[in-house]
């Protein structure tokens, strides 16, 4: 798979309030992706961030879902800390031919809009 489509997807999640740090990415040699990053807990607009990729990904349609998940992920705490250091978040696709950048276009026209402005994912308990 060309870097650039998957760097379309990466470059697009950089962007939105509340993911920090950089969004990794791998794919495998049969044209598997997927892509991990960090969600600051206690920013404001966290939960509504992860409800957002939640819905469009994992729940935009109940009779044909977008084939790629969208979870949390971390080691045991008991092992390691809490959520603040290692609560990690992972979308993966379930179908080779469904690429990064398909998903980076559907997030684009789903979600806040522009992404980066935090005004834009504002919330109704406000």
């Amino acid at each position: 798979m060309a870097s650039n489509k998957i760097n379309t997807l990466t470059d697009f999640l950089s962007k939105i309030p509340a993911i920090e740090g950089s969004v990794h990415s791998d794919t495998d040699a049969d044209g598997m992706w997927s892509v991990q990053f960090h969600i600051d807990i206690h920013h404001d607009l966290a939960w509504q961030v992860v409800q957002e990729l939640g819905s469009v990904i994992n729940n935009l349609s109940l009779t044909e879902r977008l084939p790629a998940v969208f979870y949390p992920v971390s080691p045991p705490p008991y092992l390691n800390g809490g959520p603040d250091e290692f609560l990690s978040w992972v979308i993966e696709t379930r179908d080779k031919d469904f690429t990064p950048e398909t998903l980076a276009k559907w997030l684009e026209g789903r979600l806040p809009n522009p992404v980066d402005d935090p005004d834009q994912w504002s919330s109704e308990e406000e």
